[in-house]
């Protein structure tokens, strides 16, 4: 569905990933780990066409570069981590921006499916209640969740998330999370998500690429990546040791 052959990212003299090359296949959710610095929202970028980048990013196939962006749009949902908006939109106005790339000219109103993943992305994500109310007045979570919805509503092959739930309560996250496992289930999807808890990796991800300083340190399924001398050798120390000391006052008695 997706391949990315030899993509590298400048910025100016620094390179911020380097050669990364994967391939994402249906029913896949990829995640792309790492410490802080090493590549992974700039990978992102890559992927939404938000930066310059040498190497090729194919869609089905074909060069995205030679794609128009309302069939990207149809094919690609993408969240990226910070979202601002400047005006006093409702939550519904914003949700249903995410339907304009199915929209048949220029000036066509929403039609019936429109307005049905309008409604199923707020009930999705726990909107409908804030439906009418301006995202200006939302927390920073409940703004996160908006333009979830979007994407969801935008219906599209691929989800392309850099950190999805990263300013939401932990009810969210487990529902987010748990929507988008099965979204994976209804038909030819796949995810590639930016992740920084890597117990929520482990826990959804189908496959992972552990980047370090904009290389990718290994890529594969979740055994082979997130083993205890790669996270060490990347993150300079002991991942698992940590994890384990975290979860120990969880244990039952």
């Amino acid at each position: 569905m997706l391949k990315l052959e030899n993509v590298t990212v400048r910025y100016g003299q620094k390179t911020a990933a380097e050669n990364i090359s994967l391939h994402l296949t249906p029913g896949q959710w990829l995640m792309l780990c790492g410490p802080n610095g090493a590549g992974k929202s700039t990978l992102i970028r890559a992927v939404s066409q938000s930066v310059p980048y040498e190497g090729t990013i194919f869609l089905y196939g074909e060069d995205i570069r030679r794609i128009r962006s309302d069939r990207f749009a149809r094919a690609v949902g993408v969240l990226p981590q910070h979202n601002s908006v400047g005006y006093a939109f409702t939550v519904e106005e914003i949700v249903r921006m995410g339907r304009y790339a199915h929209r048949r000219g220029l000036f066509s109103g929403p039609d019936r499916e429109d307005e049905a993943r309008v409604e199923q992305a707020l009930r999705d994500t726990g909107l409908t209640a804030l439906r009418r109310s301006s995202v200006l007045s939302l927390s920073g979570g409940e703004l996160q969740r908006v333009f979830l919805a979007q994407v969801f509503a935008q219906d599209p092959d691929i989800l392309v998330l850099d950190e999805p739930v990263n300013h939401l309560d932990l009810q969210y996250q487990q529902h987010i999370f748990s929507l988008i496992t099965g979204w994976l289930q209804g038909g030819k999807r796949a995810v590639i998500s930016v992740v920084h808890d890597l117990g929520l990796a482990r826990r959804f991800g189908t496959g992972a690429l552990l980047m370090h300083r904009g290389r990718c340190a290994a890529q594969g399924t979740m055994d082979e990546v997130l083993t205890p001398e790669r996270l060490r050798a990347v993150y300079e120390m002991d991942v698992y040791g940590w994890m384990q000391g975290l979860l120990a006052p969880w244990k039952e008695e």
